[in-house]
């Protein structure tokens, strides 16, 4: 009997940090990684990265916004790596500041609401907390083989970002953004993109997600379309019938959001 069929639970594979303290933020983040069977079976092998928001909201019903209803990602990337659809990835789970979630999360301040410091959390992601986890788990380099990913104001932070930084993130998982921050900033951001990057774009929107979610979502689409992203290509849209602004819905978005980002390479 070879090692490799030892299976080691999910529980055991998912390392929580406590406190990550960067030089460019006063804010410490807690993160929890997710490593797949293959991380501890194949010792030499190295591995693709997506970067999730909201880390609280992914692994563990415990700590989720609303308790017990999380996004189930630990269960569904192994359900789809042993099925052969997504390939072996290593999933990174960034806690948010809690009452300071909104300043990290938004590009621009807003009169009413604050915010703005997306900026400087972008930097700590990718000067800092990217070196640690490439450091301490084998992730493979270069764009193509990082993604970022968030729901909300964690949608708007990851598209936001991945303008900034297309060198660093070559996958984008978009989930029902927040467009309508700063009277849709982000529609401006995106405008001012002067060539198409190579990156890859999943972006979605339930119809029960309030009047306005909707038509915003579809603008951006159509900005990012009339950017040369190419549907079905390089950008996967979808609304989703019925679809909530919550953590549940968002769960049974990530599955499909996987395939895209991940497919298992042949």
């Amino acid at each position: 009997m070879t090692h490799h069929s030892a299976k080691t639970s999910l529980h055991s594979r998912l390392h929580k940090h406590e406190q990550f303290a960067s030089q460019l933020i006063d804010e410490k983040h807690d993160f929890i990684v997710y490593v797949p069977q293959a991380f501890h079976h194949d010792p030499n092998r190295f591995f693709p990265v997506l970067y999730l928001h909201d880390g609280q909201n992914l692994f563990d019903p415990e700590t989720s916004f609303i308790k017990g209803n999380y996004w189930r990602v630990g269960e569904t990337a192994d359900a789809l790596i042993e099925s052969g659809e997504v390939e072996p990835l290593v999933i990174v789970g960034i806690y948010n500041a809690g009452v300071k979630r909104i300043n990290e999360y938004t590009p621009l301040e807003d009169r009413r609401l604050g915010g703005g410091q997306a900026d400087a959390y972008g930097q700590m992601l990718v000067d800092d907390l990217k070196p640690f986890v490439a450091h301490h788990y084998r992730t493979l380099a270069g764009p193509e083989n990082c993604g970022m990913g968030g729901s909300s104001l964690g949608g708007l932070v990851t598209l936001y970002l991945g303008m900034r930084y297309p060198g660093v993130f070559g996958k984008l998982a978009v989930h029902s953004p927040s467009v309508w921050w700063r009277e849709r900033v982000i529609l401006k951001y995106v405008e001012q993109i002067r060539q198409k990057t190579g990156q890859h774009i999943w972006l979605d929107i339930g119809t029960n997600e309030g009047h306005r979610a909707m038509p915003d979502v579809r603008a951006l689409k159509r900005m990012l379309v009339r950017k040369g992203w190419r549907p079905g290509k390089d950008l996967e849209y979808h609304e989703i019938p019925g679809g909530h602004h919550s953590e549940y819905a968002w769960a049974e978005r990530v599955g499909p959001m996987l395939k895209f980002l991940f497919p298992r390479r042949g």
